[in-house]
C-alpha cells in the first residue's frame, strides 16, 4: 500500500537510511548491513520501534549504541520519536550480515 511506514514508504526508508549512518565501532560496517536490526516498525503516528542486537552482548558501545539509534532515528523527519528494544535472542551471528558486509569484511 501506500503506507510511509511500511517497507518502500517514505518513513521507513528514512529510518533505514539513518541506520546505515550508524557503524558498529568494533567492524567497518554499518549496523543495518550487519544485521544487527531486527526489526523496524513505523506505526501511523510516527513512533519509530526498532528491534536491534549487538554483535556481543560484552560490547563497550552496549550502553551508548541503542541511544545514539534512537537520536539518529527520532532525527528523521516525520519520525516523533524512537524506542528502540535491545534484545540477546536470537543471538547475532555473522550470517546476518548482508552480502556487502561480507564481502567488505573478506567473507565472501
Amino acid at each position: 500500500g501506500d503506507k510511509p511506514g511500511e517497507p518502500g514508504g517514505a518513513l521507513y526508508e528514512g529510518v533505514i537510511d539513518a541506520l546505515k549512518d550508524i557503524f558498529d565501532p568494533e567492524i567497518p560496517v554499518n549496523i543495518y548491513d550487519l544485521g544487527l536490526i531486527y526489526g523496524v516498525e513505523v506505526t501511523e503516528e510516527g513512533q519509530a520501534i526498532v528491534t536491534m542486537t549487538l554483535t556481543t552482548p560484552h560490547c563497550p558501545v552496549a550502553e551508548s549504541m541503542p541511544a545514539e539509534v534512537e537520536m539518529r532515528v527520532a532525527a528523521v523527519p516525520g519520525i516523533a520519536f524512537a524506542d528502540v528494544n535491545l534484545v540477546w535472542d536470537p543471538p547475532w551471528d555473522p550470517q546476518k550480515m548482508s552480502d556487502d558486509a561480507k564481502l567488505e569484511l573478506g567473507m565472501l
